[in-house]
């Protein structure tokens, strides 16, 4: 192994095959490799913010302590840094952020086209050609995993190749929510609109999360339409249509399909076939033809599956210092499967989503104290949530809410229950919530 660049390739695809596809591309494929200290054993990482941190301290040290084993053989303890903290400078023109692959891998050259995503793929290619003049906003739709982040940033690699002065700012719609809360409650509002607003190239990953967020939807609005007006471009990801997005606000609905909305299906199996040697290739890994085409005939929803069975084989053989078989590709893929199950929903994922859907921290939701009319009605739906999607019991409940009785569970429940029976606009936002909830 070359670097530890190298190593961190091997370990983020063993987390892969570890979780869903969305709490990786949330987590852990955001997280970079810094160095390491074999001194005293210890795994210097980079993540996007203390926010990022946080999350990953709380869920996904264990499964990163555990990769980390399985890879070198030996125990790291994990020490996350944010760029501040790691004095890594952002360039001012450039504030398309980096993923884990390489920059090279997100272009229009390694997006392997089919019938699936060609109207997708041909948009796109057309927006980074001739950006702000061709579809503004682009809106792509589609499952989780079909290729749509690759799309976003092969556009704004494609224009910064041939703009090199152009700033191009990448967001998750979970990411703007969470930028937008800790700006106002640093008084740093002025710095948040000028980031944005300043942008010539707008890409928003998973914009269907700023979802019934009014305080982020209304900042949003007001981004938007500077970078219209001016003639800027702006590009869109969401897992379904904005019509179907039912808590969007209908001023951002209906600027979000003003323009061409392209949707992107699942690969045919030619397709596949495409994808799977394509990343073979550009793992240095020798696949035959019939180990190709047994994986293209198991894994037909998903090219993070089909990309993610190809990471995993080159894991196994690196570690066993063999070539794939059959047989390991047969375990590799009963893996992928399984994983693909959605993990148990937490507390914490439902009070982080109902608090960032509020604007307010969890401790606000979670602290025993607090009785402003906002507060409580975000604790009773967080409460509520919390009886639907997990197997607690009211006094468990009660324990994770600030040592509440079980009494005043109970009457959450009730109170949201009778509300969502007669308002249908709350009704609406609970069950978005809950699908933002279980996607995680």
């Amino acid at each position: 192994m070359d670097s530890f660049n190298d190593a961190w390739e091997l370990i983020s695809s063993y987390c892969h095959n570890k979780i869903t596809d969305v709490a990786y591309n949330t987590w852990i494929s955001r997280i970079k490799p810094l160095r390491l200290d074999f001194d005293s054993n210890t795994a210097y990482l980079i993540v996007p913010n203390d926010f990022h941190r946080q999350t990953i301290k709380r869920c996904y040290i264990p499964l990163l302590n555990e990769a980390f084993e399985a890879i070198f053989d030996n125990k790291f303890n994990i020490d996350l840094k944010t760029p501040e903290e790691a004095n890594i400078a952002t360039p001012v023109k450039q504030v398309i952020e980096e993923t884990t692959d390489t920059n090279y891998e997100y272009t229009f050259d390694t997006f392997i086209v089919g019938p699936s995503n060609k109207f997708a793929h041909a948009a796109c290619l057309a927006v980074a050609t001739n950006p702000s003049k061709a579809y503004n906003p682009l809106f792509l739709h589609g499952n989780s995993g079909l290729g749509k982040t690759h799309l976003l940033y092969a556009i704004g690699n494609e224009i910064k190749k041939n703009n090199p002065d152009m700033v191009i700012c990448y967001i998750k719609g979970d990411d703007f929510t969470n930028e937008l809360i800790e700006s106002l409650r640093l008084a740093k509002m002025a710095e948040f609109r000028r980031k944005y607003r300043n942008a010539d190239v707008l890409l928003v990953d998973d914009i269907q999360f700023i979802g019934g967020k009014e305080s982020t939807q209304e900042e949003f609005f007001h981004t938007f339409n500077a970078l219209h007006e001016a003639h800027k471009q702006i590009v869109l990801t969401s897992d379904r249509p904005p019509k179907e997005i039912r808590t969007l606000d209908d001023r951002l609905r209906s600027r979000f399909e003003q323009d061409l909305i392209a949707d992107v299906q699942p690969p045919d199996f030619e397709t596949r076939i495409a994808i799977i040697k394509r990343k073979a290739e550009l793992l240095d890994l020798d696949l035959s033809n019939e180990i190709c085409e047994y994986i293209a005939n198991r894994l037909k929803s998903n090219i993070r599956q089909l990309e993610g069975t190809v990471k995993k084989l080159k894991a196994k053989s690196f570690l066993n210092n063999e070539k794939p078989t059959l047989n390991s590709v047969q375990e590799v893929i009963a893996d992928v499967l399984n994983n693909d199950v959605p993990p148990e929903v937490t507390v914490e994922r439902i009070i982080d989503e109902v608090a960032r859907t509020y604007g307010m921290s969890p401790e606000d939701i979670t602290k025993q104290k607090s009785k402003k009319a906002n507060v409580s009605n975000a604790r009773h739906i967080a409460i509520y949530i919390t009886r639907e999607l997990t197997n607690l019991t009211v006094k468990e409940i009660g324990s994770m809410f600030g040592g509440r009785h079980y009494t005043t569970v109970l009457y959450s429940i009730t109170k949201v229950g009778e509300q969502l029976e007669k308002d249908q606009k709350t009704k609406e936002l609970v069950d978005d919530m809950m699908k933002n909830i279980k996607d995680r």
